[in-house]
């Protein structure tokens, strides 16, 4: 059987007397978009940031392409997040006293790569997500929508194996909401990234290839969307 892309078992997660994760698990195969659901409070979050290597869980496994990420060292997991995985969440998380074009450059220079190449491909993916007009704003000037787009061009400017987004159309009004997934997946698939995608929206959701339901720290089998 080949190895999955990225795979996370028997994870438990507590904070304080607060068990977030009680058993989940998750399996992500080169490709696929997975929507994470569930009430708040049901440890979708804290699924995604173990996932993603951000918190190591209490008791459990995840490995990328086989490896485990707890046998590697804190400089590896780094490097890790900083070019095989890409996070968008909910509000952003730009760097404000950067220009959106800085913003979106920011992971190729801090891999080492100079500032004209690594603008040039950051606006490549600024306009490739329609917001190539902005890109010597800052992220106080633009709206809401452009600010996710923003924050999906420097999640996706490194070409990553996953996208981990948390929440990402949360703080969005509806149609900006439709606009940010139809460009994120349409750029997943068109790079072969795969995705997870933490919400309780359906309606993000639908924009999935199948789905894991998270509820008290426990997850579901997944059930196919389509």
């Amino acid at each position: 059987m080949e190895t999955p892309l990225l795979h996370g078992l028997g994870l438990h997660k507590a904070f304080g007397p607060n068990q977030a994760l009680a058993g989940a698990g998750l399996t992500l195969e080169p490709g696929e978009i997975v929507a994470v659901m569930g009430p708040s409070g049901s440890g979708k979050s804290t699924l995604l940031h173990c996932l993603s290597g951000i918190v190591r869980p209490d008791e459990g496994q995840v490995s990328f392409r086989g490896r485990d990420l707890a046998s590697m060292s804190d400089a590896e997991r780094s490097a890790l997040r900083r070019t095989e995985f890409g996070f968008v969440f909910q509000f952003g998380q730009l760097v404000p006293e950067l220009t959106c074009l800085e913003n979106v450059a920011l992971p190729l220079r801090l891999s080492g790569m100079r500032r004209r190449p690594a603008e040039r491909i950051a606006r490549g993916w600024l306009d490739r997500l329609a917001v190539g007009d902005i890109d010597d704003s800052t992220p106080g000037q633009v709206s809401g929508g452009q600010s996710q787009r923003v924050a999906m061009a420097r999640a996706l400017v490194t070409e990553p194996s996953v996208v981990f987004a948390d929440e990402p159309t949360g703080a969005l009004d509806t149609l900006s909401g439709e606009l940010v997934m139809r460009l994120l997946s349409e750029a997943a698939k068109q790079t072969d990234a795969a995705v997870v995608l933490v919400t309780h929206e359906p309606r993000v959701a639908a924009y999935s290839d199948r789905e894991v339901i998270v509820r008290d720290g426990r997850t579901r089998e997944p059930v196919v969307t389509r």
